[in-house]
């Protein structure tokens, strides 16, 4: 059994459950979540924790060589308070409880629609050193997150790497607006563990796979990590499926529920 304790914040969800069985033979796992977790946990170590509070964040952490911090609020319709308390205040806790226990390296999942404008517009190929656009308050608050893990990486002489990942579906990818953005499961942990044995000290990744529509733009995920993508979307058409992401829904959303 590996030595090395990597702790998977959100470790009950999609991603998580899909990278378990691909990064089990490399660490041992942790894995973090709000819910009761579903399943046969074959082997790996689950604590149920609220990481939006410090003190579950830091004890959550206990023990980390290393933090893939996945956790958060998905919805590119969430509100302002949604956002704040599960993208914000939970990466700034988990961020802080890592450097506090003595993790030195976290991975956080970052999104694509960090520059969702370029890709509403457009504007491919998209890169990772182009100012950000985001496209919602989804957005925003992971923006938020590659921030401060810049300056954590600068201030702690942590090791930040911020993935702007894709879209990942445990299905067989068919939507023509949101193929090009696919990652399988095996890109994924591929880039993954590129990121948790790299020597930099921070970067910013896109994360998708081997896409032939090249809407993101893959050369410094190549060429500072080594990353291979091996998979290509199925279907480079598919069907109309859902639109990419209504650029207002979170805002004119939280009149509504108020």
């Amino acid at each position: 059994m590996p030595d090395r304790l990597l702790v998977i914040t959100g470790g009950a969800g999609r991603i998580g459950t899909a990278l378990r069985p691909l990064l089990r033979e490399h660490y041992r796992l942790r894995l973090v979540d709000v819910r009761e977790f579903p399943g046969d946990l074959e082997g790996d170590e689950y604590v149920q924790r609220d990481i939006s509070r410090f003190a579950d964040a830091e004890s959550a952490i206990v023990d980390a060589d290393a933090v893939l911090h996945l956790a958060g609020n998905p919805s590119t319709s969430a509100t302002w308070e949604e956002v704040r308390t599960a993208n914000i205040e939970a990466t700034n806790n988990v961020f802080e409880a890592a450097r506090r226990q003595g993790a030195k390296r976290v991975v956080f999942a970052s999104t694509n629609h960090v520059m969702g404008f370029y890709n509403l517009e457009q504007a491919w190929p998209i890169d990772t050193l182009s100012p950000i656009r985001p496209d919602s308050l989804y957005g925003v608050s992971k923006a938020f997150g590659e921030a401060l893990a810049r300056y954590y990486a600068d201030a702690f002489d942590m090791t930040m790497i911020c993935l702007r990942i894709g879209w990942f579906t445990p299905n067989v990818p068919d939507s023509v607006g949101l193929n090009p953005l696919w990652i399988s499961a095996r890109d994924l942990a591929q880039i993954v563990l590129r990121c948790l044995e790299t020597p930099r000290r921070f970067g910013i990744y896109n994360a998708t796979s081997n896409n032939p529509q090249r809407h993101w733009d893959l050369r410094t995920s190549r060429d500072e990590l080594g990353f291979m993508p091996q998979d290509v979307v199925p279907d480079a058409s598919g069907s109309d499926g859902p639109a990419y992401v209504d650029p207002q829904a979170g805002v004119v959303g939280a009149i509504d529920k108020n």
